[in-house]
């Protein structure tokens, strides 16, 4: 999965997801891609049906269904069966994966296929991170950040219904996450060096 080690002392992220019940997984999972909207030029409340509906544990398929015909979900590029890679920045990549994110979201909410889903969004948005940090050696500030983000939101649901005070707080994080990414994007952009996101 790439970078996974929290602080020391503290659970690893691995360790997060293994044992999450299915509220938290779909949160961490909807969190990633809530935090990575800016590659696919989504609006900030476009993912607004699914946090409703992991909120009030109804309407799922309905909500997914409505976020997809929002952001134009079509085919995913080929990325070669992997959510990520150990392969050089591809200019293409970034956006490539969290397309996958999206068009991986599962249409029932079971615990297998809601964990198969965080543990892939957690991998690709961890590498979203280094791709739009490449110039960093190690484990980046961006990457850092969003590996502190991602624990976050499995702690503030651990041994929770994932509903009220915790999902609020989920949803702040995500809000961060998203606004510090789309700045990186925006940045990236008006440079001209990432001009494929």
């Amino acid at each position: 999965m790439g970078a996974t080690r929290s602080d020391p002392g503290r659970p690893s992220l691995t360790d997060l997801i293994a044992r999450a019940d299915e509220t938290a997984l779909a949160a961490s999972a909807l969190g990633c891609l809530d935090r990575c909207l800016p590659l696919l030029d989504g609006e900030d409340q476009v993912l607004r049906p699914l946090w409703v509906s992991l909120a009030d544990g109804t309407g799922w398929e309905g909500a997914l269904a409505e976020v997809r015909t929002a952001l134009g979900a079509g085919p995913t590029p080929d990325l070669g069966g992997a959510w990520s890679s150990d392969a050089g920045p591809d200019p293409a990549e970034a956006t490539a994966l969290a397309r996958r994110m999206l068009e991986a979201v599962p249409a029932t909410r079971s615990a297998a296929a809601l964990r198969a889903w965080a543990d892939g969004c957690s991998a690709a948005a961890l590498r979203i991170h280094r791709l739009l940090d490449a110039g960093d050696e190690g484990v980046s500030p961006l990457v850092s950040a969003e590996l502190r983000r991602q624990v976050r939101v499995l702690e503030l649901l651990g041994g929770t219904s994932g509903t009220g005070g915790g999902l609020r707080q989920v949803l702040d994080v995500s809000t961060e996450g998203r606004r510090v990414l789309r700045a990186v994007v925006s940045r990236s952009r008006r440079s001209g060096v990432t001009s494929e996101y």
